[in-house]
């Protein structure tokens, strides 16, 4: 009889004890500190992690003598900048919070988040001076020689190595605002080593790569895909002030980037560009895209380049990989956005909650340590937004045969015409396809006969030559009738977000109030 194994003892202390953070960028300034870690493109700066180490610890004492400490938000506004950078890890040495602002909107936007988590301190770019000037907030450093200066005096002695926990907030990331005011999304150090993990895992992140970031900073896409799991690995992350399609489509040849992620609007745009057939894309080992569903049609026509684009979803609640597609599958199951991330759970659920049946549309929950705590401040809304521990995403998903997840759409978007659910993301990847067709958006508009019919409101490649009528005549082989849209309208520019979501609210209210938006 074989003799049972001895079980350990059992230590409470360890049991309980919270994760520590660790500091990232003070052990790769210890371990390799010649290495790149930043390139400001639109500066020309390269910054070494000795370098990087420096100027956080000196920023992190100047906030230290401007009065925050632990718990404190930091607002940091700015177009993007290797700053941002700067910023976030010196608020780790403090365990305060950053705070990036949405530079893209108005004062009184900028008003409600700042009334909201009540910064500290506000560091900002000139640029934006005016706005800065009617924000509330008491201590204000703008960028440039201001900021360069204050590092400078500042006495870094006393500042420590990262203390915080995995459980302590990091960031607020305020959440796109698509309807109402938008909510601050907790992110804490756990969540960003988690993303990390998750996504550098499904990239194959090393050391030696190099990424290039053309994504807002202000949003997670632009923090996290992937330049604070480059800097958590040691390796380089290049930052664009702007997207711009040339010089992006330079760094892209250069033989130097390994690693690219963008929204759809981006590989548009990259697509449309005159040097794009002829550019010499095989340096990069690794394409991804997120933010909006990717057009199959887009996917393909990138396919027949050699550039296989693997489709992720993400939110910022979720710091924010959820999936991204693997290689072997991102062709096979085009449309799909993969399987859940290595240290993520997922559910697809019914309107009671409980999982619905393989190919069945419910709404898509998300589960792991890569999910935010709760909202800022928000008590109601994290009571509507979880059940036990359970995110509720307001994505309406179905989960197929070999466990590979669709996005069909978000549950708000959804409209029902003659009692049938239309769910517009389908029928947009069908208009996509028209030759005429550049960009599109379906919604939901009320309809005497059916309760709500479709409209499609078209940015046509040639509106000289577009016709209407052709195009739902297009539809009428490749959808059902119901979810044929009846109107279509043309447009310039559908209007997006930071992370190239189409906003829709401002379409219908467009529609309704017949203006442009």
């Amino acid at each position: 009889m074989g003799r049972k194994r001895p079980r350990p003892p059992r230590n409470d202390a360890i049991v309980t004890r919270p994760v520590p953070a660790f500091d990232w960028i003070g052990h790769h300034a210890d371990l390799t500190p010649d290495s790149v870690a930043l390139v400001d493109d639109g500066r020309d700066l390269t910054l070494s992690y000795r370098d990087l180490e420096d100027r956080v610890r000196r920023l992190a004492a100047w906030l230290r003598d401007n009065g925050v400490g632990a718990g404190d938000r930091v607002a940091f506004l700015s177009e993007n900048t290797t700053d941002t950078f700067e910023a976030l890890f010196a608020c780790a040495k403090l365990t305060a919070i950053l705070v990036p602002l949405n530079w893209r909107l108005a004062v009184p936007e900028l008003e409600f988040i700042v009334n909201d988590c009540r910064p500290g301190v506000l560091i900002y770019e000139d640029e934006f001076a005016d706005a800065a000037a009617a924000l509330d907030v008491p201590v204000k450093l703008g960028l440039g020689d201001d900021y360069e200066r204050a590092k400078a005096a500042a006495d870094p002695a006393g500042i420590e190595p990262v203390t915080a926990t995995h459980d302590d907030p990091w960031a607020i990331l305020y959440t796109s605002g698509t309807t109402g005011h938008p909510k601050g999304a907790l992110c804490t150090h756990g969540m960003f080593f988690w993303n990390a993990i998750n996504i550098g895992h499904a990239v194959g992140l090393t050391s030696e790569s190099t990424n290039l970031n053309v994504l807002p900073t202000f949003h997670s896409g632009g923090l996290n895909l992937y330049t604070t799991p480059c800097l958590h690995l040691g390796a380089r992350s290049i930052n664009l002030r702007e997207f711009d399609p040339a010089k992006v489509l330079d760094w892209l040849e250069s033989g130097e980037v390994t690693h690219f992620f963008g929204v759809p609007a981006i590989y548009q745009f990259l697509a449309e560009h005159d040097r794009w057939a002829e550019a010499d894309l095989t340096g990069v080992s690794s394409w991804a895209c997120g933010g909006a569903p990717m057009p199959v049609a887009l996917l393909e026509r990138y396919a027949n380049r050699g550039v296989v684009i693997r489709q992720g979803m993400g939110l910022t609640e979720t710091s924010p990989t959820v999936f991204l597609t693997d290689l072997d599958h991102a062709i096979a199951k085009v449309g799909s956005v993969g399987k859940p991330a290595l240290h993520t759970e997922i559910r697809v659920v019914d309107e009671a909650g409980a999982d619905v049946d393989t190919d069945a549309v419910g709404e898509l929950w998300v589960r792991g340590p890569n999910v935010t705590p709760g909202y800022w401040e928000r008590p109601e809304a994290n009571e509507s937004s979880f059940t036990d521990g359970w995110l509720h995403t307001g994505d309406a998903a179905r989960i197929d045969e070999d466990g590979y997840v669709f996005i069909v759409d978000r549950w708000k978007d959804m409209y029902i015409s003659g009692g049938e659910n239309v769910y517009p993301a389908e029928v947009e990847q069908t208009l996509f396809h028209h030759e005429n067709v550049l960009d599109v958006a379906v919604i939901g508009v009320p309809d005497e006969r059916w309760g709500e019919v479709g409209m499609a409101i078209v940015v046509p490649r040639d509106s000289g030559l577009f016709d209407g009528d052709q195009l739902l005549a297009f539809c009428d082989d490749k959808l059902a009738r119901y979810k044929i849209p009846k109107h279509v309208r043309t447009i310039d520019e559908l209007p997006r977000n930071a992370a190239g979501k189409v906003l829709k609210r401002q379409l219908k209210e467009m529609v309704t109030s017949d203006r442009d938006p």
